[in-house]
Order: structure tokens, then sequence, then C-alpha cells
């Protein structure tokens, strides 16, 4: 049904939430209470001064009644219901339930909010859960919660005509849900936040790093120079605060000295240019510039106008270095997607890479991800040559063709079934 044609739904809901009598808001509206039941159940068009006329005796306006639920609102219930598999000829109906039942709406358009929301937590959290008792049994709580909050949302989406009394113990168990959301929620991130302000020794050298080149916005001015003191990398580890342990201070060091024969390879300023004449292509932008690809896609990265993500990782398929963007996970801990065209490029040395991709459970941004591998050393005769992949990511816009949907940890993706698969998910089998 069009969202124009429930102006009457609209209205019966709003009287009943107000608690007036049909007849009352007739009287008051300059009708009789039999043009407005035939209102009420849309069998009759409404508009001009008597739409005025009602909306001013329910103490709203006019275009709450005829436009109804935001875009907004509608927007997350047909994402609720894509995500819950429901069939077209409901989803459809999304306008129609958000206009006859606009408090309802609004409870399960927060819900689906909040489920998307403990499903980040949960990336974010679970490489942890294994080492810390206390975050495996809050976790539980929170999936737990989560749970016993759709069911009852289900109950109520499925069932338009419950009983009063019915409906009212159901919306008193999502109230007090929610408050056992929120205050086990709270809990969490209380716990988290005293971490983060003690000197936690159980973080990983890698977590360090990623704290200083974070800092740094990934951009080091110093090593651009044409001639670079040879002891200038040490003095910037030493005197890193974010660099405590003799372990990242060492992989720091690593990082560093490749941004340096990055650097004499390729400067940010010759690079940009480049990209502002030839646009993001880095085929067209190697060539042009005579830079080896992974070179390239690293320097890429350093460009904080691009916005781009970068992931590297070495002949095993170890991440070594990350530089995050937003809709993109990548785990800290334990294995990554196989899925990811990094470890594509890893099996063919040389070759360019280039696929469209979404994370599952981040909302589906869609990227393009171009990955590259090759040798970092020679090792001399009949040795094996050790192996870097590395992998770029761009936001992609509108229009860039279909993404292979990956994730970022089997632990943590939704995706049922899945070729690739290693190990339940807890978002779908629990914790």
């Amino acid at each position: 049904m069009a969202r124009e044609a429930l102006t009457g739904s609209r209205i019966r809901e709003r009287r009943i939430m107000a608690g007036i009598k049909q007849a009352d808001l007739a009287r008051l509206a300059g009708i009789s209470p039999s043009y407005l039941n035939l209102i009420e159940h849309n069998r009759r068009r409404i508009g001009g001064k008597l739409l005025l006329n009602i909306a001013g005796a329910l103490g709203v306006e006019a275009q709450a009644l005829t436009d109804g639920a935001e875009a907004a609102l509608i927007a997350t219930l047909r994402d609720a219901a894509d995500a819950a598999g429901m069939s077209g000829d409901e989803v459809t109906r999304a306008d129609e339930f958000a206009g006859r039942f606009p408090g309802w709406a609004d409870v399960l358009a927060g819900t689906a909010k909040r489920a998307a929301a403990l499903e980040q937590t949960v990336e974010a959290l679970s490489d942890r859960l294994a080492h810390d008792p206390h975050l495996a049994a809050s976790m539980h709580e929170l999936l737990s919660t989560a749970a016993a909050i759709r069911s009852t949302a289900a109950i109520l989406a499925e069932n338009e005509t419950l009983e009063p009394e019915w409906r009212n113990r159901f919306h008193a168990n999502i109230d007090e849900d929610s408050r056992r959301l929120s205050d086990s929620t709270e809990a969490i991130v209380a716990y988290l936040d005293a971490d983060a302000d003690t000197a936690d020794a159980a973080s990983s050298p890698q977590e360090e790093v990623e704290s200083y080149l974070s800092a740094q916005d990934f951009s080091f001015a110093a090593l651009e120079a044409d001639h670079v003191a040879p002891h200038l990398i040490d003095q910037m580890v030493q005197s890193a605060p974010q660099l405590r342990s003799q372990g990242a201070k060492f992989i720091a060091g690593l990082v560093l000295r490749q941004v340096t024969e990055d650097a004499a390879l390729l400067k940010l300023s010759t690079l940009r240019a480049a990209v502002t004449s030839l646009g993001t292509d880095p085929l067209a932008l190697a060539s042009h510039l005579n830079c080896p690809m992974p070179c390239l896609l690293r320097r890429m990265a350093a460009l904080p106008e691009l916005g781009a993500g970068l992931v590297v990782c070495d002949r095993s398929g170890t991440v070594i270095f990350r530089k995050s963007i937003e809709g993109f996970t990548v785990p800290r801990h334990g294995a990554c997607c196989p899925l990811w065209p990094l470890f594509s490029a890893l099996g063919q040395p040389g070759s360019v890479i280039r696929s469209h991709v979404t994370q599952s459970g981040r909302a589906d941004a869609p990227f393009v991800g171009y990955a590259a591998a090759g040798a970092i050393a020679t090792q001399g005769y009949n040795a094996a040559p050790l192996m870097q992949a590395v992998m770029l990511l761009l936001p992609a816009g509108a229009g860039t063709g279909d993404a292979v949907a990956v994730g970022s940890t089997c632990r943590v993706c939704p995706q049922e079934p899945c070729r690739a698969r290693r190990e339940p998910s807890v978002i779908s089998a629990g914790v």
C-alpha cells in the first residue's frame, strides 16, 4: 500500500495513542463519527482544511499524518528485513507497518541498530575472548540479551492483533532487556577504558606500533627528504612514547625503513601530482611513474586525501601491517578471511588483483581492493624468495559493479554458508 494511502491508519493510531474516542475526534473535526470511521479505514481520502482540523485536534503536524514515518526509519526496517531473510512481498510492507504502528516501528528500528552496533562490538572484542574470562562472560550476556530483544520484537512484528495486555507485557520485556543491555555495554566500556588507562602488559607489540603510526597519521615528513640521517629512524623509535616494548620498537623500525625505501623510489609530492592528473587507477599510475606496484600501493595509502586502507602480509599469510579504513575490519589476532584479494595476490606474484568487496556485518560498505605481491629481498642461489603481499582499499562509489562479500575472520562473520569457513561464527552459533 502506498504511503500516502495510509493517512487514515495514522490518524487512528494517533487517536488511540492520545486516548481520544472516535466520536470525540469527529466532533472536534466537525464531521460525523461514521465518516471519520471511513477515513480511519482508508476508505475516504482526506486533505485540506479537514486534515488540518484533525491534526490540530490530535496535537500533531499535518505532515506527520500524510508522510508518516521518516524515510530513514523505513530504510532501517527494510535493512532489518533483508538481514532476516524476509520475503520480497513482506519487505514492501515496511511503509504500511511504519504508518500503522509508528511506535513499534521505532522499537524495531532501534533494535536493528542496536544489533548492528553489537556486531561491531563482537568484531572488536572477539580476539580477546579466549584470553579474558571477564570479557567472555560479558559478551555472553550481551548476546543473550540481544537475542531476547530480537525474539520479543519478532513476536510483536508477526502478530499485529495481539491483545493490549500481552502487547504491554512484551513492551515491558523489551524495556527491561534494553536496560540490561545498556548496563552490560556500559560495564564493558568501563572495563576496556580501564585497560586503556593502564599500561597493559598484555597488549601486543603490533598494537603498540599501530598506536604509534596512528598518532603520526601514518605520515613521516622527515623520511621524505632526499637524504635521511643514518640514526634518524633509531631516534624516532626510541623517543616514541607508544613504543614501550622492545618488540614494538623492532617492528616500528622495520616499518619506518620501508617508508624510507619507498620515499626514495617515489616522493609523495610526485604521487600527489600524478593522482591529480591521472586519477587513482594503480596500473595507470605505476606505468606513468615507473614504480613497482607494491611500493605504489603503499605510497597511495600514505596520501591522507585518499582515505585509503592498507593491509600487508608475509608469505605465511600473517598480517604484518594494517592501516584501518571505516567499514573494513582487520582482526588483530588470528587468521583473516581467505577471500581477501590480498591472499589471491600471494599465489600470483607479479599480477595485480582488482576486486570489489564488501565486508559482511559492516553495513556492506563497498570498497575497491587492489593487491599485488613481490619479493622483498634477494636470498642467493636456489633460495626461496621472501614474499610480501600488499592490499590497498579505496572507498567505492555507486555503480562500480557487483561486490564480493568477504568477512574479517570466521569467528565473527555472519556469512552462512561459506566455502572458506574454518569455524562457526559466534554471531550465528553463539559464544
